[in-house]
C-alpha cells in the first residue's frame, strides 16, 4: 500500500494506514503502563536529535530525561516517529526531538526553542504538566499542538488530544448496548479522578442514547467497600439490564464476581467495560466472559507492533502507535493539504483521518473522536461483534 493511499479534497479525509487492536488507554492522567509520570529534577536543555531531512519542520517534545517510565515511553515514541518516516516514502518533514524533562518549564522551553528553529507543528508533550507549558508559546506563534496526554483540561482549540479518551469508550459501549435493547443501566466506578470522569461520561452517553441511568455506585480502593457497592448493584435485580464497570480488568473481575455472588444474573444483565479490558487479564477472567467492551480494530495496531519489533528488537509499549500515527499524519498533511498544511480547517476536518488505530478526528475544543469496534470476551480472547466504522456519520 502506498504511504498515503487516498486524500479526498472535499472532505479532507486522509488515509494513513501506511505501508507495511486494540485500544490501549493512554491513562486519564498520564500513567503509561500503569506507572506514574516521573517529574524531572529541574530545568532541562531542550536540545535533541533530528529525524528526517525534509523542508517542513515538526517538533516532537518528549520527557527524554525525566527518568523512570516517562523516559522509557519517550524513547518508544521517538522510535515510532523514526519508523513512521521510514514507512512514508519521500516524507518532506524533519522531526526535531526536544526534551521537556516532564515539567511545565521544560515544555515551555522546548516549544519556544522548536518554534525558533522553524517548527510549524508540535507533536507531544507526553504528559499534561509539560503540555500546559508548551501550549503558551505555541498559541502565541499560531502553531498547533498534537499532544499524547488524555487530560481533557489541557485541550483547547489548537491543542489537540490524539490519545484514546475515556468519553469515547463510554459513548461507544453505551450507544451499542442501547441499540441492542439495553435501556436501564447501572454503573459502578472507582472513587477517584478516573471514576469521576467516566461517571460524567456515562451520564451524558446514557442521556444521548435514551437510556435510563438507574443507579451509580462509587467504591474506594478497598476490597470491603468494593464488595459492598457490588452487592448494592446486584440487589437492583430485574430493574437493570446492563452494568458499566470501567475499572482495570483485575478490579473489574473482582467487582463482577462479587455482583454475581450476590445474585446478579449475567444472562439477563450485560456487563459493559472500556478499552482498559483489551488485554489478557480480562480475557482470562471467568467473571468477564460474555462482557462487551470497545476498542480500536487490532489489525493496524498489530501491524505496527510487528514492524516496530523488527526495527528496534523491542516492544513499542501502549503509546508507540500514537507517535507513529501523529508523525504519519504530519507527513501526509504536508504532502496533500497544500500551503500551511496544519491550519485549523485541515486539523479540524469533519471527515477525519484513518491511521493504524483506525478512524479519528479532532474537535474544535481540542478533544478527539474515534471509530471503535465492540468486542465480546470469551474463550480466553475477544471477538469483534460490531466492527469499527470507516467514516463518521453524516451530521456527526
Amino acid at each position: 500500500m502506498s504511504a498515503v493511499a487516498a486524500f479526498a479534497a472535499t472532505g479532507l479525509a486522509l488515509l494513513l494506514a501506511g505501508c507495511g487492536g486494540s485500544t490501549t488507554s493512554t491513562g486519564l492522567f498520564d500513567r503509561p503502563s500503569g506507572q506514574p509520570i516521573a517529574q524531572g529534577p529541574g530545568p532541562v536543555t531542550p536540545g535533541g536529535d533530528t529525524l528526517g531531512q525534509g523542508s517542513v519542520k515538526v517538533a516532537m517534545i518528549l520527557p527524554m530525561s525525566a527518568g523512570g517510565a516517562s523516559s522509557q515511553v519517550a524513547q518508544q515514541l521517538r522510535n515510532a516517529a523514526d519508523l513512521a518516516l521510514r514507512d512514508f516514502q519521500g516524507a518532506n518533514v524533519q522531526i526535531l526531538i526536544k526534551d521537556d524533562g516532564g515539567t511545565t518549564e521544560g515544555g515551555q522551553a522546548a516549544a519556544s526553542q522548536a518554534i525558533g528553529e522553524g517548527a510549524s507543528l508540535i507533536i507531544g508533550p507526553l504528559n499534561a504538566v509539560a503540555a500546559r507549558g508548551a501550549a503558551g508559546p505555541a498559541r502565541q506563534a499560531g502553531i498547533p499542538v498534537v499532544t499524547f496526554t488524555t487530560d481533557t483540561s489541557v485541550a483547547t482549540r489548537g491543542v489537540y488530544l490524539i490519545g484514546f479518551l475515556p468519553s469515547t469508550d463510554v459513548e461507544r459501549i453505551v450507544s451499542y448496548a442501547a441499540a441492542k435493547g439495553r435501556r436501564s443501566m447501572a454503573a459502578i466506578v472507582p472513587d477517584d479522578a478516573f471514576g469521576l470522569v467516566t461517571e460524567a461520561a456515562f451520564r451524558q452517553a446514557a442521556a444521548q442514547a435514551g437510556v435510563r441511568a438507574f443507579a451509580i455506585e462509587r467504591y474506594k480502593a478497598d476490597p470491603n467497600d468494593m464488595q459492598a457497592k457490588a452487592q448494592a448493584i446486584a440487589k437492583l435485580g430485574g430493574q437493570i439490564d446492563a452494568v458499566f464497570v470501567p475499572d482495570a480488568a483485575g478490579n473489574a473481575a473482582q467487582i463482577v464476581s462479587a455482583m454475581t455472588a450476590a445474585g446478579l444474573d449475567k444472562n439477563k444483565v450485560k456487563i459493559l467495560g472500556t478499552g482498559r479490558w483489551n488485554e489478557q487479564t480480562a480475557f482470562a477472567a471467568p467473571a468477564l466472559a460474555g462482557a462487551w467492551f470497545p476498542a480500536a480494530d487490532a489489525t493496524g495496531i498489530e501491524d505496527f507492533k510487528r514492524r516496530y519489533r523488527a526495527a528496534f528488537n523491542s516492544d513499542p509499549g501502549s503509546l508507540g502507535v500514537l507517535g507513529y500515527e501523529a508523525v504519519f499524519l504530519a507527513a501526509g498533511l504536508e504532502r496533500k493539504a497544500g500551503p500551511q498544511p496544519f491550519r485549523d480547517e485541515i486539523m479540524l476536518s469533519r471527515s477525519g483521518f484513518i491511521g493504524k488505530t483506525g478512524l479519528f478526528r479532532f474537535k474544535a475544543d481540542g478533544t478527539s473522536e474515534r471509530g471503535l469496534a465492540v468486542y465480546e470476551i470469551g474463550a480466553g480472547g475477544a471477538k469483534v461483534i460490531d466492527p469499527a466504522p470507516q467514516q463518521f456519520g453524516r451530521g456527526a
